[in-house]
């Protein structure tokens, strides 16, 4: 377990959408072990250093919940049909009134990640930070996102267009993972 962040970063895991590509929402998907990805994502956020988690939810959420581990907060996202962009309004929503100077956010798409990625980013912590892991200078997961950031990033998104132009726009941190893991998603079974 990394070492205590010198400031209170939150956990945010976006698992709302139907994952038409992949067959159904992945925030019910397991692996061939059987591990919830909700569970995986969860876990890789606290080993690297989130106080505490919140997880959003749409499509398939009352199967979801289920998956959930306990001491996650849940956010159920109503109107998730309209994309990605709604899942991060939501959860920046919920975590706007928690301890969190910065958010450290994941699709529950990514099963792979590893704690050390999440830790690393945390070490770019800060009310105004913003830092995106890259894999072999490839934009990637997880991403840092600063409390400052948090309202004009929910106004921003549309879609399912997420925040890598404000990221891009806002000259964010680039944070290389590659050696600590592949940084894949999984869009299709």
């Amino acid at each position: 377990m990394p070492a205590e962040p010198a400031v209170a970063v939150s956990g945010l895991v976006l698992a709302a959408g139907a994952g038409r590509r992949f067959g159904g929402p992945k925030a019910l998907a397991r692996t061939p072990a059987g591990t919830p990805w909700l569970a995986l994502a969860v876990r890789a956020l606290r080993e690297g250093g989130c106080r505490d988690v919140t997880v959003a939810l749409g499509a398939g959420a009352d199967a979801a919940e289920e998956l959930v581990p306990a001491g996650v907060e849940i956010v159920r996202v109503a109107d998730w049909e309209s994309g990605m962009a709604a899942s991060l309004r939501a959860g920046l929503g919920a975590l706007d009134s928690g301890p969190g100077v910065a958010a450290v956010v994941v699709p529950v798409d990514t099963p792979e990640l590893v704690p050390a990625a999440v830790a690393r980013l945390i070490r770019h912590a800060g009310a105004d930070a913003l830092a995106q892991a890259v894999y072999d200078d490839v934009p990637g997961h997880p991403v840092l996102l600063g409390r400052a950031h948090w309202s004009a990033l929910a106004s921003a998104v549309r879609g399912d267009v997420g925040a890598r132009p404000y990221l891009i726009a806002q000259d964010a941190t680039l944070v290389e993972c590659a050696d600590l893991w592949s940084g894949a998603d999984h869009d299709v079974r």
